[in-house]
């Protein structure tokens, strides 16, 4: 009884998590082309309060229901696809620990990059996203 509950609010906590992580970035990219105090200052509260209240509790729960599926079916740890999908989700990490970074740079005031390679930037979680939604639904192997 209490796995579709798990699964249904692991999905809830993915999707409140990418939401987050695809528009931290956008705002590092408005932030980057800001030239004025005001402005600057606001997305630096912005970003804190995205990065902290929501990504970041988001990740937590999507990660905590995640393994308590795991527990819920070790089978899944014996299939590829599985093996696949965790280390996506370890580099979605790693991008949300980057992501923490770059609030703090500019926070402090010492961003280096231009908007341009935050518009980059802000399309690595596209390609996970995709990637892990396949192999979680589709499961190839």
């Amino acid at each position: 009884m209490a796995y579709p509950w798990l699964k249904a609010f692991h999905l809830v906590a993915v999707v409140t998590w990418f939401a987050a992580i695809f528009y931290l970035p956008r705002l590092f990219v408005y932030h980057a082309m800001a030239d004025d105090t005001p402005g600057r200052e606001r997305f630096k509260v912005m970003e804190r309060k995205l990065y902290r209240g929501i990504m970041t509790p988001s990740a937590v729960a999507a990660i905590g229901l995640g393994i308590a599926l795991l527990v819920l079916n070790p089978a899944w740890l014996q299939q590829g696809w599985m093996h696949a999908k965790l280390v996506l989700v370890l580099v979605l990490v790693g991008y949300h620990l980057w992501c923490g970074r770059l609030v703090r740079q500019f926070r402090d005031d010492r961003n280096q990059r231009s908007h341009r390679w935050y518009r980059v930037f802000n399309e690595v979680p596209v390609l996970l996203l995709v990637a892990i939604v396949v192999l979680a639904v589709v499961k190839p192997f």
